[in-house]
């Protein structure tokens, strides 16, 4: 069978098989190991099945991984985020949307020692949901902040998205945590920006909450020291060039654990679950990642990345247009598929185009990154949305997705501003320790 026809017919059985309800991991790999049988052999098929299983467990700089996700349970087990939500609504609760400024400086401040916007998300709707509904928010505000905000969690570093990146691309993951930071800090201010726009054309969306005294926006300040210090030990130990990747993490798990005693939340029980939940949220990328792997090979044999890279290089247009042609399949990707899986899928056929077009590969890694993010609160899937739904079960999806639209406006308006002015990812990278 021609490689092009058994690839079609490949991703049509993949989407089938997620229709069906089947874990993308394991539709990916199902898809890729019957698509390698009937272009080589069983033997070839299973071979390379175990051989990829096998090498994936045993790659060393895949640690990373589990390290900042038992970093994130720990963080938030160890009531992390609601000394940082606090913190924030006592400086800005008492504006008009000030606990939904809140929200999203919480958000921000916790990804800075998660990684995961679905972890961020959950964490943080516990927490702000409540208070923003005890003082009358909109619905649409209350819950789209939230969503919004976790997406931040895949972009402040430390980032899952930015190691998998890394790893897949052969880019520093240093530079792609330190690239993370700039945009990071400009998607608070673009949401928060974003807030205060809706509340002043419609106050009603978050009415003001009572102002804090001044010697309790100090305590506040005072409750989170041990965040910001596990945040710039783990990431100004990459700056300096003290720690690599694996190392940072690892310290970082370590001093998560050392900031739950000493706010006294530490427990047998946190560490269990923390542990727990770290084993169950590392299958399921290892799965997740096995399965692209596997696709990914399956395309190589096809010749697939080639094709697609002569015929996107080949198109008479500029670079700028072929990468915005490129951004907007990820937006719709973005819409139908799981984030992680999506770059493990598209990143090996699309990372040579952009090695060929002359682009920097750690700005193109956090534009990715932010488009992912728009996939997240996006329908039909975004993820964060349908986390968000779990917590509100009384507010209709239909109500979230409304609420989170404006932000995705703001997203896109800095996507573009990224674009054009690509230093505001790459200056801090430019200057740490060789």
């Amino acid at each position: 069978m021609d490689p092009t026809v058994l690839t079609i017919l490949l991703f049509v059985v993949l989407f089938l098989l997620l229709a069906a309800g089947m874990p993308i991991g394991f539709a990916m790999g199902l898809s890729a190991f019957l698509g390698t049988l009937l272009l080589l052999d069983a033997n070839a098929a299973l071979a390379l099945l175990g051989q990829t299983a096998y090498e994936t467990g045993l790659t060393y700089n895949l640690s990373v991984v589990p390290m900042f996700v038992l970093m994130g349970y720990i963080a938030g087990g160890a009531g992390l985020s609601e000394s940082l939500y606090r913190a924030c609504n006592t400086w800005l609760g008492h504006r008009r949307g000030g606990l939904a400024l809140a929200t999203i400086g919480g958000c921000g401040a916790f990804a800075a020692i998660c990684g995961s916007s679905l972890a961020t998300a959950a964490t943080m709707a516990q927490i702000a949901l409540p208070e923003m509904r005890r003082y009358k928010y909109d619905d649409r505000l209350a819950t789209g902040a939230v969503a919004a905000g976790g997406t931040i969690g895949i972009l402040i570093p430390p980032s899952v998205l930015m190691v998998i990146y890394g790893l897949l691309t052969e880019t520093s993951i240093s530079k792609l945590f330190l690239a993370g930071i700039v945009p990071g800090a400009l998607t608070v201010l673009f949401f928060m920006a974003t807030i205060a726009i809706m509340t002043r054309i419609d106050p009603k969306l978050g009415p003001p909450a009572e102002r804090a005294p001044m010697r309790a926006k100090i305590d506040a300040l005072g409750s989170v020291w041990g965040t910001l210090l596990l945040f710039l030990l783990v990431i100004g130990g990459l700056y300096i060039g003290i720690f690599s990747p694996t190392e940072a993490a690892s310290i970082g798990a370590i001093g998560a654990l050392v900031l739950g005693i000493i706010n006294r939340r530490f427990s047998r029980a946190l560490l269990t679950n923390s542990l727990l939940d770290t084993v169950k949220t590392t299958a399921m990328i290892f799965t997740i990642l096995i399965g692209a792997i596997l696709m990914n090979n399956f395309l190589i044999l096809a010749s697939v990345p080639n094709l697609i890279s002569d015929w996107f290089t080949g198109l008479p247009l500029g670079k700028h247009a072929i990468l915005m042609v490129i951004l907007a399949m990820y937006f719709v990707l973005g819409c139908l598929l799981d984030s992680l899986a999506m770059v493990l899928l598209t990143i090996p056929i699309v990372f040579p185009i952009i090695n060929v077009l002359g682009f920097d590969p750690v700005w193109f890694g956090i534009i990715v990154v932010m488009v992912v993010e728009l996939g997240l609160i996006t329908p039909p899937i975004g993820m964060n949305v349908f986390v968000i739904k779990g917590i509100a079960r009384d507010v209709p999806l239909e109500t979230i997705f409304r609420g989170v639209m404006p932000f995705v406006v703001a997203q896109v308006i800095l996507i573009l501003l990224l674009v054009a002015f690509p230093g505001i990812a790459l200056w801090l990278p430019s200057t740490m320790s060789r």
